[in-house]
């Protein structure tokens, strides 16, 4: 039963759908705007460690070096994540990382962004 992503091309928004099976077509409709040009994504990729492995794969030894109290230092760490791990950085998390690279604080990031809107339908 997979779940296929979409990036609708009127509002930009990441829209997931879930189809049955392999085979069935995944008639996506944007659950943001209703637009229904929009462009499938590869999806990211799950990878299961083993039952020792109690940090769900995290290394925490990568915090070694980041200051919490220094959003440039937060910034720095997840670009350096980024690359290491192959993963692009969509637009808005390039604001947001441009934000704290000039030494806003993450307490400032709660002025109406709609993480909670993209999110709010995850169970």
């Amino acid at each position: 039963m997979p779940i296929y992503e979409f990036r609708c091309n009127a509002c930009r928004r990441r829209t997931s759908v879930f189809t049955r099976s392999m085979g069935a077509p995944a008639a996506a409709v944007c659950q943001h705007c209703g637009a229904q040009d929009l462009s499938r994504l590869f999806s990211r990729v799950a990878v299961l460690r083993g039952d020792g492995d109690e940090s769900g794969g995290f290394d925490e030894s990568s915090l070694a070096d980041v200051d919490d109290n220094d959003p440039r230092s937060i910034a720095k760490w997840v670009r350096r994540m980024s690359r290491e791990m192959g993963e692009p950085l969509e637009p808005q998390m390039e604001g947001e990382l441009e934000r704290l690279e000039a030494g806003e604080s993450l307490d400032d990031f709660h002025d109406g962004d709609d993480a909670e809107e993209e999110f709010g339908d995850v169970p």
